[in-house]
């Protein structure tokens, strides 16, 4: 981790890639490349969910807490302007402009956490990978197929095609009706929800599959 740039000095310091800051003019922001962002969505959740089904609970629990724990601070110091090696680049080229520093990565992983205190690791494989699936098919199809936008800016075949997928991706993990079930639930939630779905999906899939038979 280095110090944040001098006033003067060459750079662009990384604060000013967040709300109330301007890059200078003569270096822009770079552009967010939203399947980029998608990807690294999906492939982060399924880092999370294999961990947590090779580890089990006692284990993953502390590295993830830990893990959240690192993630706010490595956030507080990109937006005080300190460049960190690798993590300054993600967050320039993956995170969208007006939120705080590793936002996705960081609700991902609070609610992954939360989860995994409340509820037994064999419902929390599924939610995690219900978010990670859902949410980033949901948005690639979208962008790709997309015909029927819906309010919220998202559109019908993206959000059946997100639901597609994660129902198959839970089969092998949970009766298929079950996951049918909770992949259409979750789906309609995630269009519905005014709150973040890295913070909703998780609990949701918990709660529903610990309630159905």
């Amino acid at each position: 981790m280095t110090a944040p740039p001098a006033p003067g000095s060459e750079g662009i310091p990384e604060k000013s890639r967040f709300p109330g800051k301007a890059y200078p003019s003569s270096c822009p922001p770079l552009p967010v490349d939203e399947r980029a962002r998608q990807v690294t969505h999906i492939v982060f959740g399924i880092g999370i969910a294999t961990f947590i089904l090779i580890a089990g609970k006692d284990r993953a629990l502390p590295v993830l807490f830990g893990s959240l724990l690192l993630g706010l601070v490595l956030s507080d110091a990109v937006t005080k302007g300190y460049r960190i090696p690798l993590i300054s680049t993600l967050v320039r080229e993956l995170e969208r402009p007006g939120v705080f520093p590793g936002k996705g990565a960081i609700l991902f992983l609070f609610s992954s956490t939360f989860c995994l205190f409340f509820f037994p690791a064999e419902v929390v494989v599924p939610a995690v990978l219900a978010l990670a699936i859902l949410d980033g098919v949901s948005s690639l199809a979208g962008q790709q197929f997309g015909r029927h936008r819906i309010g919220n800016g998202k559109s019908w075949e993206g959000t059946v095609a997100g639901i597609a997928v994660t129902a198959l991706v839970l089969s092998p993990l949970v009766p298929p009706l079950q996951a049918l079930a909770v992949s259409v639930i979750t789906g309609l939630v995630e269009l519905v929800t005014p709150v973040d779905d890295n913070l909703v999906i998780p609990p949701v899939v918990c709660l529903l599959l610990t309630l159905l038979p």
